[in-house]
């Protein structure tokens, strides 16, 4: 199964490029889960433990972001 994930392109009214934060941490940890389903499904020249160490990396990622945007949306600080 090949999912896609897209990002929504949102440009401000200086022409810069803005992505919402749960899009870029979905994206972290699709990204974790696809790498980790194919090392369960046997894929070649992929080595379990650093899929595994640069997943939970990824997901950790995600996990700063989230609290970041939590904190800010309720006016503290992390």
């Amino acid at each position: 199964m090949n999912r896609e994930v897209t990002l929504p392109l949102i440009v401000d009214h200086r022409g810069t490029l803005q992505v919402a934060a749960c899009d870029v941490s979905k994206l972290l940890r699709t990204v974790g889960g696809r790498w980790l389903r194919l090392v369960e499904s046997g894929a070649e020249n992929l080595d379990e433990d650093t899929v595994a160490a640069l997943t939970i990396e990824l997901a950790k990622l995600a996990d700063r972001i989230d609290v970041v945007c939590i904190a800010h949306s309720s006016g503290s600080t992390p």
